[in-house]
């Protein structure tokens, strides 16, 4: 059955968040962020439920959510996720929050020798609920969020307490705790890592092996600033190139202009984005 949520976009919204949340002794958390179309994973929804309700906290709204890290400071206070070392390094990355007292559903099933460790496949054979999820390819990015969209994040967290007393009786039961306590503390303590450019990586693109030595030093240079360009402007590589327009760029012999918009390169629009950029790395010795 699924409890009520309520989107906090707004100030107003944002007090009652605030005021259930600070009141709650125990919480389930999860967030929704994309990581399919930006260089660094974009935080786009918050999920914080309270027993009663699921408080949506929208990131993007310019809201002061610095409440909320008080509350997953507080050791009084028992958070619950699922598989949330992801969670943890994204809202210390973007907020500095600190974490205290956590259980990790996810981590308890791996404890307890589950094999199949999904939320979906712990609720149906702990609490026989079947959830139907159809929102995982979602543009979490985009505004508004639909009524779909809302449904969905807020299932990702409201039988996490139900699931949770299962999963702690059963580690009690085995003699797990003090192993459980250990993982989750590590689990706090996760912290988010820069990605940094694997310097071989130009060498896997499809065609690499077809390349002379010139034009693979070439492919090197634009595998190199696609990666920086991409950090820059916080999208995913292939957006900014795929790697097929950058071995078809790494085989021009003659970098002007004109020949970047050939078939199979790059469109007007890149071209004139990047085109100054890329002749002046096509045209290094």
């Amino acid at each position: 059955m699924k409890k009520a949520w309520e989107l906090v976009e707004k100030k107003v919204q944002l007090e009652k968040a605030k005021k259930a949340v600070r009141a709650a002794a125990l919480v389930a958390l999860d967030t929704e962020y994309d990581s399919f179309r930006y260089f660094h994973e974009k935080l786009c929804l918050i999920q914080v439920q309270t027993g009663a309700k699921t408080w949506l906290l929208d990131p993007l709204a310019g809201l002061d959510i610095s409440f909320l890290g008080e509350v997953l400071a507080d050791p009084g206070v028992l958070k619950i996720l699922h598989a949330g070392d992801n969670d943890i390094r994204i809202l210390k990355r973007d907020y500095g929050f600190a974490f205290n007292n956590i259980f990790d559903t996810h981590r308890a099933a791996l404890l307890l020798g589950f094999r199949l460790l999904s939320l979906a496949t712990l609720l149906e054979q702990y609490l026989g609920i079947s959830l139907e999820k159809k929102q995982q390819r979602s543009r979490w990015d985009l505004r508004p969020l639909s009524g779909d969209q809302l449904d969905y994040a807020s299932l990702d967290t409201v039988h996490l307490a139900d699931l949770y007393r299962k999963l702690a009786a059963d580690l009690r039961e085995k003699g797990l705790e003090k192993e459980a306590a250990r993982a989750f503390a590590e689990i706090c303590a996760a912290a988010w890592q820069p990605k940094k450019l694997d310097s071989m990586a130009h060498r896997r693109i499809r065609g690499y092996q077809t390349l002379t030595t010139g034009q693979k030093d070439r492919l090197r240079r634009l595998f190199r600033w696609r990666f920086e360009k991409s950090r820059e402007i916080n999208r995913a590589p292939f957006m900014v190139l795929p790697d097929q327009h950058l071995l078809g760029l790494a085989m021009l012999e003659d970098a002007v202009p004109g020949a970047l918009t050939a078939p199979g390169l790059l469109s007007p629009e890149k071209a004139a984005r990047f085109g100054a950029e890329l002749i002046g790395i096509l045209r290094k010795t």
